[in-house]
């Protein structure tokens, strides 16, 4: 698998760990210092989103890819642009639908890809 495909497949993991409220899968593909900074501009901590998650305060029912872009591998560091329609309900509002594009950052340790930063906004 090349750098490119598994970083494509991690994104792609991600997405499907939030739907499936699958704690462990996220715990091995974000780096422990990994954070989150949402829509409104929260910075939120691995564990807090994971934590969130488990409890229900953030349910993702959802999430159906419309696009990967902007690709960028320099080494050990890459990027890429993912925009999904996310289904969810978030810190008790209503079910709803975003156009959320995700700006990912990934680092290569010990040989595999792993998430190390997240920023939300919609397209």
């Amino acid at each position: 698998m090349t750098d490119k495909e598994a970083i494509i497949q991690l994104y792609r993991a991600e997405n499907i760990a939030m739907v499936n409220r699958d704690i462990k899968q996220l715990n091995e593909i974000l780096a422990p210092s990994m954070t989150l900074t949402h829509m409104t501009n929260y910075v939120q901590p691995k564990l807090e989103w994971l934590d969130q998650i488990q409890s229900e305060a953030m349910r993702y029912f959802s999430s159906q890819e419309v696009a990967i872009k902007e690709i960028r591998i320099d080494g050990d560091k890459a990027s890429l642009i993912g925009q999904n329609q996310v289904q969810a309900k978030i810190w008790g509002g209503s079910v709803n639908t975003w156009p959320l594009e995700m700006k990912m950052y990934f680092a290569k340790q010990n040989g595999h890809w792993i998430i190390t930063k997240q920023v939300a906004s919609t397209y």
